[in-house]
């Protein structure tokens, strides 16, 4: 089995699980190096993880030559460094969004239409429960989708999952949305469990992305990540059948309706010897996703960007787009539309952009 290389800008939060990808599968992922540009962090990062750190972008490029570079930086300075690595040669797979402003995005547009390859680690579509639900949506048996309601990701993540359930691409679109505070006590966080009870302000986003036979409902507070008290919700229609959370209903035929459950089929239960990682999906009796990464002992997100990292491996030698710059474009262009609807408390319309061509 091929073994995917690949070097890290970035030693943050989410540079952490793709070090946690690539320890739980040392055969299928190596990270040959990473820029960390704080000293003390560097060698933290270098101890922990037996992954050599560098200061320097050159400093890491005279070292190693890795096939691709995942970006994982702030926003504001991901565009730069996309193009930095562009202009060096080197595949990206930028993690999300490519760039905060749809200047910066053309601009990255532009780059890619002149030969850079860029990908984007939009891991969305590709956790194991999303991708279960988009197979079976895909499949035909739900008919012609025609309405998709994901409470499960925040901004750019939940456009994503909205597109891919209605199957649009860049087609205009009217926008409303509006902004609702609550209280809520607060729940964990990056850091752990709460140290105390405290009451807090959750703040949640509803929107609504009208793109004329298809409707889109974008639903997310910024707690539900990690709340104990507000899960993830998910509601697609079709003209013969409907996805509701984790059940689904279709027709057959007309006289013949069907009921299933998404069923997460684990190893390691109830003395099962076998390992202890997730095998697969299943609704009724038919595998709709198995887990490409056994036996990695990895959570849903993990797994999900290991499908982008072994994607982007296969894209550089020919294979094909893992998440296209462009998708990724779009998607934070329609959360843009909705930060601007909310704030303005009226429609605005989305256009074609340049990477809609």
């Amino acid at each position: 089995m091929t073994t995917t290389h690949f070097a890290i800008v970035g030693g943050g939060w989410r540079a952490e699980f793709y070090l946690r990808i690539a320890r739980a599968l040392p055969e299928r992922f190596h990270v040959d190096g990473m820029v960390v540009r704080n000293p003390e962090k560097g060698a933290a990062i270098a101890h922990a993880w037996g992954v050599p750190t560098y200061r320097t972008l050159d400093a890491l490029l005279q070292a190693h030559r890795p096939p691709f570079v995942v970006t994982s930086v702030p926003w504001e300075a991901n565009p730069g460094l996309v193009r930095e690595l562009a202009e060096r040669g080197l595949p990206v797979l930028s993690e999300t969004p490519p760039a905060p402003d749809v200047a910066r995005m053309a601009q990255l547009w532009a780059l890619a239409q002149q030969g850079a390859r860029i990908q984007v680690a939009e891991q969305y579509i590709y956790q194991p429960m999303h991708a279960a639900r988009l197979a079976l949506a895909a499949s035909g048996k739900l008919g012609a989708i025609s309405q998709a309601q994901v409470s499960a990701a925040h901004g750019y993540h939940g456009t994503s999952l909205i597109r891919h359930f209605l199957g649009i691409g860049y087609e205009p679109a009217r926008i409303t949305a509006r902004q609702f505070t609550s209280p809520l006590i607060a729940g964990p966080g990056r850091d752990g469990p709460p140290p105390e009870e405290r009451l807090t302000s959750s703040t949640q986003v509803i929107a609504w992305l009208d793109f004329g036979d298809r409707l889109g409902v974008y639903d997310f507070t910024g707690d539900q990540y990690f709340s104990w008290v507000r899960g993830q919700r998910l509601l697609v229609r079709g003209d013969r059948g409907e996805i509701n959370n984790h059940e689904a209903s279709y027709l057959k035929d007309f006289l013949t309706p069907i009921d299933v459950t998404f069923q997460r089929v684990s190893a390691g239960a109830n003395g099962n010897l076998e390992g202890y990682y997730l095998k697969g999906i299943l609704a009724g009796e038919e595998w709709v996703y198995r887990n490409p990464f056994i036996p990695g002992r990895l959570n849903d997100d993990e797994i999900a960007i290991a499908t982008c990292l072994a994607g982007m491996g296969a894209y550089i030698e020919g294979g094909p787009e893992v998440y296209p710059l462009a998708e990724a474009c779009q998607d934070r262009y329609l959360d843009i539309l909705i930060a601007q609807a909310v704030e303005s408390g009226q429609p605005v319309q989305a256009e074609p952009q340049p990477w809609a061509n």
